[in-house]
Formats: structure tokens, sequence, C-alpha cells
């Protein structure tokens, strides 16, 4: 189960609008080993695509340098899917290289008639996809 504060879920909401029509995408750090998403990275779409999301390796580099001298983690990485439903595809799967984190996803398309966005969370281990519940919370 993904726990996480409202704020948080505020923020990567805020941050798919923004970057809508392209994925948006980012990553909540937290200190190594508590699985609390507590700091709000929002990262760079360098492919600047509507149909998926990638990295700056550049970009990648600092982060995951800056959180190891933090010691921290990334708890939750997360991208926007703008015109499907808020579920991983066959590249997302490929791209999932941290299987202690959480997956989440936003729609920005309205593809189930619930709303405008679905905000979903999964853990993705050797291809493997489950999705897991979300708390969300006021505070830890």
């Amino acid at each position: 189960m993904l726990t996480i504060t409202q704020a948080l879920v505020d923020q990567i909401v805020a941050h798919a609008r923004k970057d809508h029509p392209d994925e948006a995408c980012g990553v909540i750090a937290g200190p190594a080993g508590s699985d609390r998403p507590e700091r709000f990275i929002p990262m760079l779409n360098a492919a600047m695509s509507p149909t998926f999301y990638e990295f700056d390796s550049t970009d990648l580099l600092k982060l995951y340098r800056e959180m190891d001298d933090r010691d921290e983690e990334p708890v939750v990485i997360y991208h926007s899917h703008t015109a499907t439903e808020a579920y991983p595809s066959r590249t997302d799967v490929s791209y999932a290289n941290e299987p202690g984190a959480h997956y989440v996803l936003v729609s920005t398309a309205d593809t189930d008639g619930l709303g405008e966005f679905q905000f979903r969370s999964f853990r993705i281990v050797d291809g493997e996809i489950t999705e897991e519940e979300v708390k969300v919370v006021e505070a830890y």
C-alpha cells in the first residue's frame, strides 16, 4: 500500500495538468528504508511527448547523487498518461528499474467516466505489474 499526503497528491496532479498535453514525470524521495514519500521533485520530460516520458539522463544522475548525499531513495516515481487510463504501458514496465518504488500514474484523460483524473499506484518487479491501494493522509 502507498501512504501519501494529500499535499503530495495535489502536487503530482498539478504537475500533470500543467504539462498536459505532454506526459509529466517526477520523483518523490524519502528517507532510505522508510517507504515514506516526502520530497517532491518534478522532472522534465526530455521526450516532450504526449505518449511517453523520458527522464533527462543528466538530471537523473544529478538527482540520484543528491538523494545519495541526503540518504534518500526514490519512494514514488510518477508520470501521467494524457489519452489513456492510468495503467503502466509496456514502455513504462521496461523503464521500471526501481523494485522498491511505488509507480504512480495519473491520467489527464477521462477514460472511465469517474472524473478527469485517475490516480493509481503500482509495484513493478521483474516485469510484473501489481496494483496497490493508495491511502491519502493529511500528515504522517
